[in-house]
């Protein structure tokens, strides 16, 4: 389902901080996945801004034809 038109979507919105998404390729979904851990390291304002990155990825993706669903990666 993650085509080569959501991939360059995904790739031209740019994160201004040092934090990074997993795409998660599901049959029938793609999970925008983010580290809890990494996330919660973030000074509060680079907080907001990673959150407003992961709503302009999912938006792009939606945009290209895709079901998303914004994921975290649970702290072990």
């Amino acid at each position: 389902m993650y085509t080569n038109e959501m991939k360059r979507a995904f790739r031209s919105v740019t994160c201004p901080i040092d934090f990074k998404l997993k795409i998660v390729d599901h049959e029938h979904y793609i999970a925008v996945q983010a580290d809890e851990v990494e996330f919660f390291r973030l000074p509060d304002a680079d907080k907001r801004t990673a959150v407003e990155y992961m709503v302009k990825v999912k938006k792009a993706l939606e945009d290209n034809g895709a079901i998303v669903l914004l994921v975290r990666e649970v702290m072990k």
